[in-house]
């Protein structure tokens, strides 16, 4: 069933067989009467294979029927030159059943023997494959560059807070240096007034003073530079099996200069007597503990402390009869510079119990506070576990 197009001459065979681009052409009712060879290897069929089939053949099942209308309402209606599916994608199928998106161009034609629709068809698998591959390519660059600016974000914020924290050390510096150093030259002025050997007693008062408050500009400094380490990532936790028992016998004696007069610390440990951790982080935590039980204690009270090894946990508690935290500042206690509403007239920089909670998670552990104003306060810190390589 051709159709007398080729008559027109050598110029339209050559063009139509010759042409790099794939040109079907179907009578009204849909039936091919040319295929050019491009078209023919573009599907896969051989020369006359295509001939006296319907378009069809050519579009995949899922779209045949929605095809069928779009066609007769073409030829009956809107029959002019123009790009077929706009805004849609296209495919066709090939003689063994593979799909490929093309791109179709219809331009119509009149006839004494009626009117014929002409198909340019192109194979876009290259173009698509590339817009994929771009459309891919930008999403990995969305992506990079959402990582890259939360990243920002974060380095920024984390700036912010340095930077608060060091305003924060000016300001507290300036605050809690003041008494130190007011007792240091105080004394040393005092001392230099001394200059016989009955006055020793009161050189080595002042000694002690000048020594007491040299060591709390020490511990002062020392928590701001935690804080600062901690901010910066820069803690290195360094495990070992840690004799619990022997350390807090140790350190009770260390600290015994601090008690209050008749103050008391009673000791008790139960289970086994080593547990995997760092020694250095762990002695903190317990001097930060035991240090705050005496500081907001009274003379002549108990200090209960209880480390306990059970089920590879580890239990330690600090327990005080001193002046309390309120509910209100309990939701508070472990944030940088915070101090309760009835110790601001007790020395301290508020950052203890952050740089506490802070090791504490860094060994697996986590801290709780019990306590109500005037009647004590006991912390519990729980360590679980860490695998030992």
């Amino acid at each position: 069933m051709k159709m007398d197009i080729k008559k027109s001459g050598s110029q339209f065979d050559a063009l139509f067989d010759n042409a790099a681009i794939g040109i079907i052409v179907v009578e009204a009712k849909g039936f091919i009467i040319l295929a050019n060879q491009f078209s023919l290897k573009q599907f896969g069929y051989d020369e006359g294979e295509l001939l006296g089939q319907k378009i069809e053949i050519l579009i995949p099942p899922r779209y045949k029927t929605t095809h069928i209308q779009h066609r007769e309402h073409y030829h009956g209606h809107s029959a002019h030159s123009r790009p077929m599916g706009l805004g849609m994608d296209l495919f066709g199928i090939k003689k063994d059943g593979t799909e490929f998106p093309v791109e179709v161009s219809l331009s119509p034609y009149q006839t004494e023997k009626g009117q014929f629709s002409m198909a340019f068809i192109s194979d876009i698998s290259v173009r698509k494959k590339s817009e994929i591959e771009l459309l891919q390519l930008n999403a990995d660059l969305e992506q990079k560059v959402e990582e890259r600016t939360l990243s920002l974000s974060l380095a920024l914020e984390k700036e912010k807070d340095l930077n608060e924290l060091k305003s924060r050390f000016v300001s507290m510096a300036s605050h809690e240096f003041r008494t130190p150093l007011s007792t240091i030259l105080s004394s040393a002025y005092l001392m230099s007034k001394y200059t016989v050997t009955e006055d020793q007693p009161k050189r080595e008062k002042h000694i002690q003073r000048i020594i007491s408050s040299v060591d709390m500009l020490n511990e002062t400094l020392n928590d701001f530079l935690s804080v600062g380490k901690i901010e910066e990532g820069r803690i290195q936790v360094r495990f070992s099996d840690v004799n619990v028992q022997d350390l807090v016998n140790d350190l009770l004696n260390e600290m015994h200069p601090l008690l209050k007069k008749d103050q008391e610390v009673i000791y008790h440990h139960q289970g086994d007597a080593s547990f995997y951790l760092d020694f250095s982080l762990f002695k903190h935590i317990l001097m930060n503990l035991l240090s705050n039980a005496i500081k907001f204690s009274s003379e002549n009270t108990t200090i209960q402390v209880r480390t306990g090894i059970e089920a590879n946990n580890l239990h330690v508690s600090v327990k005080d009869t001193g002046v309390g935290i309120s509910k209100m500042d309990q939701e508070h206690l472990f944030e940088r510079f915070f101090r309760g509403g009835n110790v601001s007239n007790i020395q301290g920089t508020g950052l203890g119990l952050h740089i506490v909670a802070k090791y504490a998670e860094l060994m697996n552990g986590s801290i709780e506070c019990n306590s109500g104003l005037e009647k004590g306060t006991e912390f519990i810190v729980n360590f679980k576990p860490i695998n030992q390589e």
